[in-house]
């Protein structure tokens, strides 16, 4: 079928299109008419999302804001959050949502129930695109009832959200106050603990006096090793003392060496007054007594300075063995130090860890107090919902351009289904296409009907 045959059809049956889209577009109008009128009342709603708790200065990063801005679309459409809207004075005392709900359910379903199925049922929450704006939509019969509606909604979600931020920070709040207290106590023991060794042991400043002790041991451990090198050399002088004519001190005394010179002249006196004299002369005998009398003495001094080296050997001995005693008792005092300055330290990491903790702890319970107290949310209301002027639906033009177009298309649907059910001939084409034959001429219409021959 061509379209010129289309066009030759429809203007045919041209009085059933107009008779169906008259029809159709005249019951379209009675319903726009019949149908009861809705009206929606819209809250706009700001969410902060970056300061998710402006109170802490806690920020979200951007990765999380779309998941947060969902999250909150969701609260706002939550049954808690209708419930509560169902709650508010000017829903739950408004009479003629009691009037409706009377008239529907004869009073067998509680109120509270069946306003918080009615508010969820013609809730409608949209986030804006792009933007922290979220759209709280209500629709029902009555203007005024439904800006009341939308506007408990907003504030039911505000309240909500304050309360799920101010609810947990009271409940940690008074965790924290249960760990603090216990925790202060840990702090005062560990501090007990540290101040009755301190006291019990006389420790002021264990560094200081554990510097003061090493320097000591170390001056000592100096003197030990002069001491015993004092003591070497003494003993082996000592050893020495079997010839004491080499001794050095012996060789270096002044006195002995004005000694043997005397010896030594009066020897050379004598050996000469021998030759001259004979052994036997007075002066001989004299000057024999004279030199024994200088050898004694001269024996002697040898004897006393070998005996002061022996006491000298002796006293370093003795102080060598002093000094190592107090070279001990110092390193054990040293050591004693250490070992007060390692327990002191073990005390203190103790009295440090437990503050750490208390410390912390006491920070999260002051943020979790102030959090507590909270009475600002990150939700503001940019606009408040009115009662709107205009009814939302029915949208009585677009029922009727709907049910004219649909008329329009129902009766060419009709006339082009008639037409293939009884075919007729309305042209030459019809002809050359039904009949098969060709057209050998044609003569003017008579109504719709061509007449052939």
């Amino acid at each position: 079928m061509t379209i010129r045959q289309i066009f030759v059809i429809l203007r045919a049956r041209s009085r059933l299109i107009l008779a169906v889209f008259i029809a159709v577009a005249a019951l379209g109008a009675v319903v726009a008419v019949i149908l009861p009128r809705n009206y929606t009342a819209n809250v706009a709603l700001v969410i902060d999302a970056k300061s998710a708790n402006a109170l802490l200065g806690q920020m979200l990063s951007s990765q999380m804001l779309g998941g947060y801005m969902a999250t909150q679309v969701d609260i706002i459409g939550s049954r808690r959050v209708v419930e509560r809207a169902a709650a508010a004075p000017e829903v739950a005392d408004d009479e003629a949502l009691r009037a409706a709900w009377r008239t529907e359910t004869g009073e067998e379903v509680a109120f509270p129930l069946w306003l918080a199925d009615e508010i969820e049922s013609n809730l409608d929450v949209q986030p804006s695109r792009d933007s922290n704006v979220v759209q709280i939509a209500y629709t029902c019969a009555v203007a005024e009832q439904c800006a009341n509606v939308a506007n408990a909604v907003a504030n039911a979600y505000i309240a909500t959200n304050l309360e799920m931020k101010v609810q947990p920070a009271r409940q940690y709040a008074q965790w924290f106050e249960s760990r603090n207290s216990s925790l202060r106590e840990t702090v005062e023991a560990a501090r007990r603990r540290l101040s009755d060794y301190q006291r019990e042991h006389g420790i002021v400043t264990t560094d200081e006096r554990l510097d003061v002790e090493t320097a000591r041991l170390d001056e000592l451990s100096r003197q030990l090793v002069a001491a015993q090198s004092d003591r070497s050399d003494s003993r082996s002088r000592r050893n020495q003392s079997g010839s004491g004519e080499m001794l050095p001190e012996v060789v270096q005394s002044s006195l002995l060496a004005s000694l043997k010179g005397e010896l030594a002249r009066l020897e050379a006196q004598r050996d000469q007054a021998t030759a001259r004299l004979g052994p036997r002369h007075p002066e001989i005998v004299r000057a024999d007594r004279e030199i024994a009398s200088l050898q004694r003495r001269i024996a002697l001094e040898t004897s006393r300075i070998v005996g002061s080296i022996d006491t000298t050997d002796r006293v370093n001995a003795d102080r060598v063995a002093e000094m190592r005693q107090a070279v001990d008792e110092q390193k054990a005092k040293v050591l004693k130090l250490k070992a007060q300055r390692d327990q002191i330290a073990v005390l203190q990491k103790d009295l440090d860890s437990a503050q750490q903790a208390y410390d912390v702890v006491n920070g999260r319970l002051a943020e979790t107090n102030l959090e507590s107290q909270a009475q600002q949310t990150n939700v503001f209301v940019l606009a408040s919902a009115t009662p709107p002027r205009l009814p939302s639906s029915p949208r009585r033009a677009l029922i009727v351009v709907l049910a004219s177009v649909l008329g329009v298309l129902l009766g060419v649907s009709l006339a082009l289904g008639l037409e293939m059910i009884r075919r007729r001939v309305r042209s030459e084409a019809d002809v050359v296409d039904v009949l098969g034959i060709p057209v050998l001429g044609a003569l003017p219409r008579a109504g719709n009907t061509l007449l052939l021959r």
